[in-house]
């Protein structure tokens, strides 16, 4: 367990001080929450403030390219039956946002942290976890994201050694791959729906074989490891085969999965599944995602999908036809500014849906819903969309800057 926290130095206490005026500042010129400006201000008034405002937590990682926001958010609050939880619950995970999360928990006991994939070793050194949840790897933001056979090969150098428990996803060859260097690892059988990024060997470059759920090498006998947890339809297997039933009252089997992993988790922090997953329950969104919001009289689920992976996830959601669609893909700085990933997500499961199309690059996805042969409208923004959508509920999914603009305009 985490010991009592010791009184930061004369500088780390300067530096947390600045950082939260920059904050302050930030937020009141409507520039969002603040915690990354703040952390950098901090950062650069005390480079080794994250390992200070860290070393009194029980820190657990969490780093995947899909998942992560909301495996963090369910791993927090089963943690929370044990004692107090500081996360960075919004995602800001790199380590500016980071270190802004860290500095406002010096009462918790646990910190659970949600790391973009590209930073894992690097936070890990900083602040030595306790545990790290490994969930999955695959293409995202192929402008300035590392390829994911190298991400895995950084994870893999960074994560050797460690004396963190490592809860990693069996399915994942990628993921098995980079956990395989470290002494201690707990595997949970999560699934794996996206599979595109993982057809070749990450030790030898073979090509992978997939006979039902398993996986393996032909050529050099890298196989998938016995997992000791496993997703089974509504329920979690714990080591003893004990089966525990999912309360969720987030959508769909990633979100299953994701509970899976966090039970494995909070077992690990001596919770029990049974508490860890009625605990979960009480998660109803994930910083906005999938909440239901009444806009000029309509009902509108908001669903976020980043990457091709996170598309398919998410299709999977959206009721039978003719349950109107809203599709928003913007490419800025923050989604990465590549869109050739359209081309990659298999747009015909929308068939027979009406859709909408907006957002900075909805010419691009224009583009790609007519080579996929699917029926769709060009609008100008949300609120035209939204009046050009037949009755029902209205689905709308957008990536990630395209989602903040939809919350904006609909009032969450």
């Amino acid at each position: 367990m985490a010991g009592n926290p010791e009184p930061l130095s004369a500088r780390a206490k300067l530096a947390v001080t600045a950082g939260r005026a920059a904050a302050a500042v930030s937020r009141a010129a409507g520039r969002g929450s603040g915690s990354v400006i703040g952390g950098k201000v901090a950062l650069r008034l005390d480079p080794d403030l994250l390992a200070e405002v860290a070393h009194h937590l029980d820190i657990v990682l969490v780093s995947a390219t899909n998942g992560k926001t909301t495996t963090t958010r369910l791993i927090a609050e089963a943690l929370r039956a044990n004692g107090g939880v500081v996360s960075n619950a919004l995602g800001a995970n790199m380590p500016a946002g980071i270190t802004s999360a860290l500095a406002g928990g010096s009462d918790a006991q646990y910190g659970v942290i949600e790391v973009d994939e590209k930073y894992l070793a690097t936070v890990a050194r900083d602040v030595t976890p306790k545990a790290i949840a490994l969930l999955n790897l695959s293409r995202d933001q192929l402008d300035r994201a590392a390829e994911t056979r190298m991400l895995a090969e950084r994870w893999r150098e960074g994560l050797s050694g460690s004396k963190a428990v490592i809860i990693a996803n069996a399915d994942d060859p990628l993921v098995v791959w980079a956990a395989s260097s470290s002494p201690n690892v707990v595997w949970v059988a999560a699934g794996q729906e996206w599979k595109d990024d993982a057809w070749s060997c990450p030790a030898c470059g073979g090509v992978m074989q997939r006979p039902g759920d398993d996986w393996f090498c032909g050529e050099c006998g890298f196989r998938r490891p016995t997992p000791s947890w496993a997703l089974s339809g509504d329920e979690v297997l714990d080591p003893h085969g004990s089966a525990w039933p999912i309360k969720l009252q987030l959508p769909g089997r990633a979100n299953k999965a994701n509970a899976a992993t966090s039970a494995a988790v909070a077992a690990a922090f001596g919770v029990p599944p049974q508490t860890a997953l009625e605990r979960m329950h009480a998660v109803t969104a994930v910083a906005g995602r999938y909440d239901v919001v009444t806009f000029q009289e309509r009902e509108v689920r908001l669903l976020l999908a980043k990457n091709p992976a996170g598309w398919l996830e998410t299709f999977s959601l959206i009721d039978a036809p003719p349950a109107p669609v809203i599709l928003s893909v913007n490419a800025r700085g923050a989604d990465g500014t590549d869109t050739s990933w359209l081309w990659d997500v298999d747009y015909s499961k929308l068939a027979g849906h009406p859709i909408c199309v907006i957002g900075d690059r909805r010419l691009d996805l224009a583009v790609r819903l007519e080579v996929a042969g699917v029926d769709f409208q060009v609008c100008e923004n949300a609120v035209a969309a939204v009046r050009a959508c037949p009755p029902g509920r209205i689905e709308a999914i957008a990536n990630y800057t395209a989602f903040q603009d939809l919350r904006r305009v609909v009032g969450n």
